[in-house]
């Protein structure tokens, strides 16, 4: 005898309005994200594609079960609407109308599954569904590694992997460059740094886990991670000093940290060459000061709007094959986020991105200045490490490292932005909910 409709309904609401659901599905979407090269080298373009619409349908889903939890206005930060309204505008000046509608659908699914993570998980939950899912892939990426360069000492060429673990890499996993494995073991540190301090789990696992991503990290030979790892730690030891400073010079304390970011940024630049010798990145940046140097070129002619946003690098468009023509080449991006927003978007669309992302840094690092739980600090310190990363790599536009900005942005705008003052009278509380105050850890574990 067949169930009947009423019924069935009514299951299917409570699973989609279930606390596990939301787990699963917080960690099939990162999951699926992250892995997006393992599964494109395996199964094919369009069984990511079909993977992440079928997230959409049930993120979408959720949000429909959940509607009477949320506020419209509250649901994405305002500046992240507006990126994608003029990134969605340039379809009228694109030269590619129909590659333009479906970098913009790609920027539009990741970004919505962000949205539904971060309004259904908060941030301790979206923390730990982070950490099991780091833990896998750096698991699998060292397993392929091993296998690949030790035990049959031949390269894995359809996932990238070259076999160069016994020589000490560089080795790339599952992320296809050791510039992604380097990026994502950083992610992965950080995450598992704030898993360890709210003592979601058990210390050995934690060291574990924190062994893992540094020891990828160093085999990763990539010359970024250096560079990322001491943004992190300053900007660390900057929120530290920042907590522990009495309120009253708060404010002070707050000011000379950004005046020392400014003439640091600028010494920095003054002595890059200095630097980049330093860390042994001369190659990287000779190949990325060619490109960036080929890039202004064509910005020039279309320095307000630029040429139409893509995403990554088509192959057969204009002008990116003429830019990898020119350098003979075959480069997927800018190699700069910042670099790769103004040759797509124009100046306009770089104004926007980095209001978009400076807002969510500044919301993030006042929160996290003013609470006391550690797990307020692990927004701000990815948001560091991702704005650090685009000075070099474009990943924070597509993919993972665009899932890791938007959802970072939710959390902080949801924690730290005029819509605080909005009161919701409809909003009930809820285990899975993203408005809980995060420092209510039993709430959370329990709903885990």
């Amino acid at each position: 005898m067949s169930t009947p409709p009423a019924l069935s309904g009514s299951w299917l609401v409570r699973t989609l309005d279930s606390a596990a659901f939301a787990q699963a599905f917080a960690q099939a979407a990162l999951a699926a994200v992250f892995t997006e090269h393992l599964i494109e080298r395996t199964a094919g373009r369009i069984a990511y594609i079909t993977i992440i619409a079928g997230l959409c349908v049930f993120g979408a889903a959720i949000l429909l079960v959940r509607r009477r939890e949320f506020a419209l206005v509250r649901l994405a930060p305002t500046t992240l609407v507006v990126f994608l309204g003029w990134a969605l505008a340039s379809v009228t000046w694109t030269t590619d109308t129909g590659g333009t509608v479906g970098g913009w659908l790609g920027l539009l699914a990741v970004a919505f599954l962000a949205v539904v993570i971060g309004n259904t998980r908060d941030t301790l939950q979206t923390v730990r569904a982070l950490a099991d899912v780091f833990r896998l892939l750096l698991v699998v990426s060292l397993a392929l590694e091993l296998l690949s360069g030790v035990f049959l000492d031949m390269p894995f060429t359809f996932l990238g992997i070259e076999g160069d673990i016994a020589s000490f890499g560089p080795v790339q996993g599952i992320f296809g460059t050791r510039n992604a494995l380097g990026f994502i073991a950083v992610l992965a540190l950080i995450t598992f740094y704030v898993e360890w301090r709210t003592v979601s789990v058990r210390p050995g696992l934690s060291l574990f886990s924190a062994a893992l991503a540094a020891l990828l990290a160093a085999f990763s030979d990539s010359p970024t991670v250096l560079v990322l790892a001491v943004a992190t730690a300053i900007a660390t030891a900057a929120l530290g000093a920042v907590r522990r400073a009495p309120r009253a010079i708060r404010r002070s304390v707050q000011l000379g940290l950004g005046v020392t970011v400014v003439v640091g940024a600028m010494a920095g630049y003054l002595l890059r060459e200095r630097i980049i010798a330093w860390i042994g990145a001369g190659t990287d940046f000779s190949i990325r000061s060619e490109l960036w140097a080929q890039v202004a070129s064509f910005v020039r002619f279309e320095p307000v709007r630029g040429w139409g946003w893509f995403g990554p690098w088509s192959r057969t468009d204009f002008p990116f094959n003429a830019i990898n023509y020119a350098l003979t080449d075959r480069h997927a991006s800018a190699l700069s986020a910042y670099v790769d927003v103004v040759l797509q978007l124009g100046w306009v669309g770089l104004l926007i991105f980095i209001v978009f992302a400076g807002l969510a840094l500044g919301r993030a690092w006042l929160v996290a200045s003013e609470r006391r739980s550690i797990l307020y600090a692990w927004t701000p310190l990815i948001l560091v490490t991702l704005l650090v990363d685009s000075l070099f790599e474009s990943f924070t536009l597509h993919g993972y490292g665009w899932l890791m900005l938007v959802l970072c942005a939710l959390r902080a705008g949801q924690s730290k932005s005029w819509r605080e003052r909005i009161t919701d009278s409809s909003r009930t509380p809820d285990a899975g909910g993203g408005g809980l105050d995060d420092t209510t850890t039993g709430t959370h574990r329990i709903a885990r």
